[in-house]
Parts: C-alpha cells; structure tokens; sequence
C-alpha cells in the first residue's frame, strides 16, 4: 500500500518547513468523511437547539483549553504577533458560545404559524413554517485569521448551531493550528453525545481536494473565505454540479474611506494614527483594510497625506502570512508604481524580506482612467484619491465593485449635503461606517460583514453575526399537520417560549382555540 503524500506548513519568517509533515487526505477518506457527515444529518438536525448549544460550548472550553499550544503554533505557521492570536482565540471561543446561545435561544427559526379559516373564500388551510438546515457543508478555512476564520471559526460554528455537519477544509499554510482546532471541535462533539460524523477535517496543499469536496452530491452548501480567484473557483464548480449548490464566499474589498474637509480640519494626529494603523495593521491583511482613501484636494488635503505617508513610514515592516501573499503584494505595489498618474508617497521601500507599508497617490481624473486602480492589492497599501468636490464622487463610487465597507468622516450635521454619496455607498457596501475605521469586525447580533459582488458571491448574507445561520438553512412549511406531529417550535402550546409570527402578529404567547395571539 502507497504512503500517503505529506506537506509542510512553512514558517513565513524564516521561510522553513514545519514539522510534522501532514498527510494529504486521500479521495477515500475524503468520502469517508462527507459519508459520515450525511449519515450524521438528520440525527443532527433533530438535535434540540439545546443540544447544539452544549456542543458548542464545549467546543469554545476545547478551545480555550487548547490556547497556548494554539498561539504557539498559530506563531510559527503564521508569523502573526502573539497580541493578536491570543485575541483570536478567545474570538473564537466567543463565536462558538455566541452560536450556542443563538441556538439555545430558537428564535432565529424565524417561526410563523398561519391560522386556518375555513370561512374565507377559497378557505385558507393551517400553515406552519420555519428554518430547517441544508445538510452537510463544506466550510474553507481562511489564511489570514488561522482560528476566527479557520477550521473552529464563523462558518463552522454558523452551520453547526443551524443544524448542519461540517466538513472543513484546512488551509494548507497552518495546518497544525488546524488539527489543534479540529481536535478541540471533535473532543466537543464526542463529549457531549452528538451524530458521528457531525464534523470532520481534511487536509490538502494543492486544490483538487477541496474542488472534489464542493462536487462531492452529499455537500449541500460551501463557506469559503479567501482570494477572487478562488473563490470563483469554487462557485464555478458549485454550479457545475447536476444540482447546483450555493456558494458563500466572501472575496475582495477595498473598502473606501471618504474624508470630508471638515474632517481634516478636525480630525487631526488621532485621524493621521486611526487611519494608518487601519491601513497597516495586522500587516494590512485584514478583509476590511482601507485600500482607496478619498481626500479632499488642497493645502489641507496635502498636510494630511504628508503626515499619514510619515507614519506608515515609522510603522516597522512585517513579515507576511505566506511567499504567495508576499509574491502578490509586491507584484500588485509594483503594478501601482508603475502605473501613469500614480505618485508614490511613502519612503523608498527597502531591500527587505519584511513588507513595509506603502501609500500612494492618484487624482480623480487619473482613478476614471484606470478602474483596475480600485481592485484589492493583499497587504498594508492604500491609494489616496484626490477630488474636488463631493459632486464629484456618487459617480465614481456607483462604478466601483461591491465593498465590505465604506466609511465617511464628516460632522453630523454636514449628513444632509452628503447624502447623495451615502446612497451610493448603501448601494456599494455592506456597512457603512461614520467617522470610524474599517477593521475591526464586531461578533454580534447587527453587525453585516458582505456585501455586493465581488466582496461576497451572494450580497444578501453575511458570515459574521448570528445572521450567519441563515445562509445554511432553508425555509420550510406544514400544511395541516397535526399538532402533535409539529416540530416544537411550531406547536400550539410553544413549549420553547420562542418569539413567533401568528397570523402577523409576533407573540410568545402560546395558541388556544379560545385566544388570539
């Protein structure tokens, strides 16, 4: 029997191979396992959100257990600061007991019960529906955030508090943080009871696994997180399939901010530092970095680059996630410098094995000339816009992808003149952001991390926030059930105390034949 072909992740400081040497999963075992999570589908899905929920926290106590030996190995397959892992695994954790509470909770079922009336013409019949899980999905770890985008992150706690297996994908540049993380997501699920095979993991440094995990008949639905190639990749085999399945990808922003001259006016060194820590933070490899920045033309405007270029200058060089990223961003920098019109603004970049932040320059003129100018460059880059007017903008804005973000920074009450640029931008972004920085994308109930194409494959969704769960499930109706053969959630009594729609009216109350809701 062959041994199976092993990969090294590669620490991206020093550019060395890892060890161990992980063995690449082989297309049986890659059957096994989504055969595992499709025996595991419905006994999941009949788990009571209750049931979920315990498996959830327990996975997030995994986690947390598991937190030094993540963020030290997390460090040498990432070459991120120790700061900022350590803040990523109690993200995660916190993602994970969010989840549980969501599922505990029940309300996101979204329940509505329609009453029959057997008076109205044609007579209407008893109604009932809900929210019910696709089934098993693939989730895409991501390489920029090893844990809260990774194997125990968003998607995976997302499809699991909806009722659905996983099968996650590790990214082959850690994947010794992944098998950490899976074994805390497996220790969980056999701890606390749950299907066999409701999550598993596979490993691959190459594309063909995962292309053959998204065509696999079983996979109902796919996460990814990750570049515009691959994820058209993936959407393009999604839909490939005898029966398609949908894609959530989120891919590429470059998350414009808008400076209002009043801003610069006002906003002064706490502007100049929020701005350029945004731009180069976590070396610039965060999905929300600012990479087009608007500012006004004018003494005021220049005073202000000149300041931002100096402190991306004093911001020391990092070392990038991988050699690809590092191979791409000086491609994509180079590909600016180069470009007519464009100035360069930042010192002279070093002969250095460090990425060190960079800022350019362009007026609007010159930004119509070349739209490949708004596409996303991986890393601390941004390009300064420089315009006249704020006339000038709605148009320039409207003929852009579709964004993450997109931020102003204006006094309130100069919102009613800006308003013309807010619609575009509501029609562009997904959050839009006021006087505030982009990064930094709060786990919560509101919050919309999507947006239109190409930020994600499918604007009405987002893949952070409970609303997450949404993307993995379906809705679904009863039609003159009995009311003992209901799911709970849609029983009379509502013996799950759930927040429900009847006939229109959103209640806890439960339903007799002598009250109306």
């Amino acid at each position: 029997m062959t041994a199976p072909r092993t990969f090294h992740a590669v620490n991206p400081a020093t550019g060395r191979p890892l060890e161990p040497g992980f063995p690449v999963t082989s297309p049986a075992e890659l059957d096994r396992l989504v055969g595992a999570a499709g025996q595991a589908a419905r006994p999941y899905a009949r788990c009571p959100g209750a049931r979920r929920a315990e498996f959830l926290r327990a996975a997030a106590d995994q986690l947390t257990a598991r937190t030094e030996d993540l963020v030290r190995c997390a460090a040498q397959e990432t070459a991120l600061p120790e700061a900022r892992l350590r803040g990523e695994v109690q993200r995660t954790a916190h993602q994970l007991r969010l989840f549980a509470d969501t599922a505990e909770e029940g309300s996101w079922v979204d329940a509505r019960l329609d009453r029959p009336d057997p008076q109205r013409t044609p007579p209407r019949p008893d109604l009932r529906s809900l929210r019910v899980p696709l089934g098993p999905v693939a989730v895409f770890a991501a390489s920029n955030f090893p844990l809260a985008f990774s194997v125990a992150g968003g998607d995976t706690a997302s499809a699991l508090a909806a009722g659905c297996p996983v099968v996650v994908k590790a990214h082959p540049a850690h994947p010794g943080t992944s098998a950490l993380a899976a074994r805390a997501l497996m220790d969980a699920a056999e701890a606390t009871g749950m299907p066999r095979g409701v999550f598993g993991v596979v490993y691959d440094d190459g594309f063909d696994l995962g292309l053959a995990l998204v065509r696999h008949p079983l996979i109902r639905a796919v996460g990814f997180t990750g570049s515009r190639a691959g994820g058209l990749a993936l959407l393009a085999a999604a839909q490939a399939r005898p029966v398609p399945i949908p894609v959530f990808a989120e891919m590429s922003s470059v998350n414009p901010v808008i400076l209002s001259e009043s801003a610069l006016t006002a906003g002064g060194d706490a502007l100049v530092q929020g701005l350029a820590g945004s731009v180069s933070g976590s070396g610039g490899q965060l999905c929300t970095q600012p990479g087009l920045i608007f500012v006004p033309a004018g003494p005021a405007g220049d005073h202000f680059l000149r300041q931002l270029a100096a402190r991306l200058d004093a911001t020391p060089g990092c070392t990038l996630l991988s050699g690809g990223i590092h191979a791409a961003f000086t491609a994509g920098t180079a590909a600016l410098a180069t470009q007519a019109d464009v100035r360069p603004l930042h010192a002279a970049v070093r002969d250095s094995p460090a990425a060190h932040s960079q800022l350019f320059e362009v007026d609007l003129p010159g930004l119509r000339a070349a739209p490949e100018l708004t596409r996303e460059v991986f890393g601390p880059v941004s390009l300064a816009v420089r315009y006249g007017h704020l006339t000038d903008l709605p148009p320039v804005l409207q003929a852009m992808e579709g964004q993450l973000t997109a931020t102003l920074h204006a006094r309130p009450d100069e919102l009613p003149a800006w308003q013309p640029v807010l619609d575009v931008l509501t029609d562009r972004a997904g959050r839009v952001i006021l006087n505030g920085f982009p990064t930094g994308v709060e786990v919560g109930h509101a919050v919309v991390h999507g947006g239109p194409f190409p930020a994600t494959s499918d604007g009405a969704s987002t893949s952070v926030g409970t609303r997450a769960t949404d993307r993995f499930t379906r809705p679904f109706a009863y039609q003159d059930f009995p009311d003992h053969t209901l799911p709970p959630e849609l029983q009379d009594a509502n013996p799950l105390g759930l927040w429900r729609l009847v006939d229109g009216v959103r209640t806890q109350r439960p339903l007799t034949p002598e009250c109306s809701p």
